[in-house]
């Protein structure tokens, strides 16, 4: 197929379209499904993509910048070296996708269901990832810094060696997860430490 449709494209689907290097910015899509699109050094900045299926789509080396992927469902993709800064993935939902040195700078990624995904090889900064459903995910050696993370669910995560400073963990259970060799700072220490159900106060006298 040719290449991007404009703002407002009626169609339903674009499957095994050539978009590579292509910049998709200010374009809008509603409910469209991509099937084996080409998106490889694709960028978009304030591109927005609402209720749309990927499947098997390539974003290797895009780059969007305040874009939005709102309530998408993305399978079999591959983000390999991807960058998104500030751009929202709210409600969005991952199976079967790789994420291998793929960037997250800021932006809103609530809601996201990323159920065993392998971010050991991702970093990501500064977003906002509340009640995120990150069951199972393994993230070793990963760097996860400065998320919010409240009230998302991350039972039987892996990160261990992972750079989590700063980030939310009121809702980790460390029984519950692998943090050997986790970095963490101070306050972050407090509130595993609470989680666990002990207290922290001053030395006793001597």
């Amino acid at each position: 197929m040719g290449g991007p449709t404009g703002s407002g494209s009626a169609a339903t689907e674009i499957r095994d379209a050539d978009w590579y290097g292509e910049d998709l910015s200010g374009r809008e899509h509603n409910g469209v499904r991509f099937s084996g699109v080409d998106l490889t050094e694709a960028t978009g900045d304030g591109a927005v993509f609402t209720d749309c299926a990927f499947v098997d789509c390539r974003f290797s080396a895009t780059r969007f910048t305040d874009a939005a992927f709102l309530n998408c469902s993305f399978t079999g993709c591959s983000f390999f070296q991807a960058e998104f800064t500030a751009c929202k993935f709210v409600g969005s939902r991952f199976q079967r996708c790789t994420f291998d040195l793929m960037s997250v700078d800021g932006g809103d990624w609530s809601f996201v269901l990323l159920p065993g995904a392998d971010l050991a090889r991702a970093t990501l900064a500064g977003a906002r990832m509340r009640e995120a459903d990150l069951t199972g995910v393994r993230a070793a050696g990963a760097t996860l810094r400065g998320l919010d993370l409240s009230a998302a669910e991350l039972s039987g995560v892996d990160l261990s060696g992972a750079d989590l400073r700063g980030s939310d963990l009121s809702a980790l259970d460390p029984r519950d997860a692998e943090l050997a060799g986790a970095r963490i700072d101070v306050t972050q220490a407090v509130v595993l430490v609470t989680t666990l159900g002990l207290h922290v106060g001053p030395d006793a006298p001597e």
